[in-house]
């Protein structure tokens, strides 16, 4: 039986009718018995497993609290995952999406279930051999170029995002987002993004971008060789300056002795073998044959974006609005990576 918050958020008698009236090519097993798992706390959304007759999908849906509406659209989130079907680039594939926001309480999506290895406390003992190890980086990066390389006005994304003056607007827009939830002094946040403001580059022509890239939001392989099945949690994707993404999928990559940063980075990845932070920026430049000359600003910009939004969960912590046990490691958390762009960057 789902507990009393499983209900609240994704109530399996209110779900079933729902699913019984889609049309899908994959069968929404019509009228069988329903159970609806919460399988993470959401560090932003919510995420379940859904279980009706011999399948299981994934339902994603926004928190209780949101403090960022527009980062939590699954309808948005849904039209990407639709569009991104069938190219070079590794997504869940999309099985229902539901814009109205009466039948579980938020618009949600469904995507299929998919069986294989994401890496976030412990890395499974098949990726820590030599070769292995060494290819969950690559494999890493590999995805994020086949992402940046996606036609994105040939899939019909033109108005997705809003590519023109997109770098210009970051770190205004992240200020002002920041303003509306603080709870304390950031100093080191305040000084990176007056040095941000000044330092900005000419910036990459526009591609998709994930907006959250990192280790523990992509699906590896369940064998070997390590190869990406799915990038996961799209929620903040737009068209924009490709460089972000692997700006801050760098910067949370992170290199020996260096402080430990909150949420999706418990590993010592150097250590394992999956390669450096300059492995990493390496390959990806070879890859795409983009320069990554300014790749210290992106890495510091990524990082003061991430911390702008996790302030916000550390706020809905402060006010009994979430209970994610993580966000209460943000209090010291979001300094933490202020710190670390700082001297990225050398602000």
């Amino acid at each position: 039986m789902p507990d009393d918050l499983t209900r609240l958020l994704c109530d399996p008698a209110r779900l079933a009718p729902w699913l019984d009236a889609q049309e899908s090519e994959v069968g929404l097993e019509a009228g069988r018995p329903l159970s609806v798992e919460r399988i993470t706390t959401g560090h932003s959304n919510e995420t379940f497993l859904v279980r009706r007759g011999g399948s299981a999908w994934i339902l994603r849906r926004p928190p209780r609290v949101p403090l960022a509406p527009t980062a939590h659209d699954m309808v948005r989130e849904a039209r990407l995952l639709r569009a991104l079907a069938g190219t070079a680039v590794p997504v869940p594939h999309l099985v229902a999406a539901c814009v109205d926001p009466n039948v579980i309480g938020a618009p949600f999506h469904l995507t299929e279930r998919l069986d294989g290895w994401v890496i976030r406390e412990r890395v499974p003992e098949a990726l820590r051999a030599g070769a292995a190890a060494r290819r969950v980086g690559e494999a890493f990066i590999d995805a994020l170029v086949a992402l940046h390389a996606a036609d994105w006005r040939g899939l019909g994304l033109e108005d997705f995002g809003r590519p023109d003056g997109f770098l210009d607007r970051q770190v205004a827009r992240w200020t002002k987002q920041l303003e509306t939830y603080r709870q304390r002094p950031l100093p080191d946040m305040d000084a990176l993004a007056a040095w941000l403001a000044s330092h900005r580059p000419p910036g990459e022509p526009p591609t998709i971008i994930h907006g959250d890239y990192h280790l523990d939001n992509v699906m590896l392989a369940g064998s070997l060789p390590p190869r990406v099945i799915a990038i996961l949690d799209w929620e903040t994707a737009t068209i924009g300056d490709p460089l972000v993404d692997l700006g801050l999928a760098t910067a949370l990559w992170p290199d020996p002795d260096e402080e430990r940063l909150p949420l999706g980075e418990g590993l010592d990845v150097g250590a394992l073998g999956f390669g450096s932070r300059h492995d990493l920026a390496r390959r990806y430049a070879e890859r795409t044959g983009r320069s990554v000359a300014h790749l210290p600003y992106y890495q510091a910009l990524g990082l003061f974006r991430l911390g702008c939004i996790l302030e916000g969960s550390w706020a809905r912590h402060v006010h009994g609005a979430a209970d994610d046990p993580a966000f209460a490691a943000l209090g010291a958390g979001v300094p933490a990576m202020a710190r670390r762009a700082r001297r990225l960057c050398g602000a």
